[in-house]
């Protein structure tokens, strides 16, 4: 499959800017999405093989900014083929260590950002994607391992699985799939700074790899759920034996 139009959330580094890459390494043309990194969103971009690409910005945690973003790169586009959230952000908010303020700033920005914001992606994507559309959520092993430093973010990430599922159900009709990948850790910035900050040693030896995923691997997984219908509704795991269920 080629010459598809496709967003991709928080395409800036990490894995979005493996997934965007591995779209475009296809022949399929892509908007970059950021919300504050306008050169690397640009360097990104400029980087990718093919013709065509744009870049759009925009706060997850504001619905008017997503809708903005979503209309905007379908209309730079000609439409929408895939959709691909993945921007998210993690706080650390441990239960018996923060005090109560902070404990409710993280919850709203984190679910903001990382559940609501994913959703309303997916509504205004919806209106522009037709049969055969696909939604990939990029979801995490905390919403099933836990995540005791970073309670929102798994519970956020859960509830993504959840909606995933929901909207499975929804758009089939539509001819849309709708699924996710659940990794574990990851070798971006943000997976790198949890590990330095903690004992990345411990971390790596989670899998019996001894090591964690590096954003390409993720972004193959995403490419395959971009190719499939009749996974919709399916939350792949890709944590390297890290953790089953």
């Amino acid at each position: 499959m080629s010459g598809r139009k496709v967003l991709v959330t928080g395409a800036s580094r990490g894995i979005g800017e493996a997934v965007a890459r591995a779209f475009a390494e296809r022949g399929d043309v892509v908007a970059v999405h950021h919300r504050d990194s306008a050169e690397l969103a640009e360097k990104v971009r400029a980087g990718l093989p093919g013709e065509g690409h744009v870049i759009v910005s925009g706060d997850l945690t504001d619905p008017a900014a997503v809708r903005a973003f979503v209309d905007g790169a379908a209309l730079s586009l000609g439409g929408l083929d895939v959709v691909v959230n993945n921007a998210a952000v993690a706080v650390e908010h441990p239960i018996l260590s923060d005090d109560y303020a902070a404990w409710q700033a993280a919850w709203q920005h984190t679910l903001s950002a990382n559940l609501t914001g994913p959703a309303n992606v997916c509504w205004c994507a919806a209106r522009h994607l037709g049969e055969g559309g696909r939604i990939v959520n990029v979801s995490s092993r905390g919403a099933y391992r836990g995540e005791p430093l970073y309670p929102a973010y798994g519970a956020a990430k859960a509830g993504l699985n959840s909606l995933t599922q929901s909207l499975a159900l929804a758009l089939a009709p539509s001819g849309i799939a709708v699924n996710a990948v659940a990794p574990g850790f990851v070798a971006t910035d943000m997976g790198n700074a949890i590990m330095d900050a903690g004992d990345g040693a411990a971390i790596r030896a989670q899998s019996p790899f001894n090591r964690v995923a590096r954003p390409e691997e993720v972004a193959e997984a995403v490419l395959f759920l971009a190719g499939s219908e009749w996974s919709s509704g399916a939350v792949l795991d890709l944590n390297g034996a890290s953790y089953f269920r």
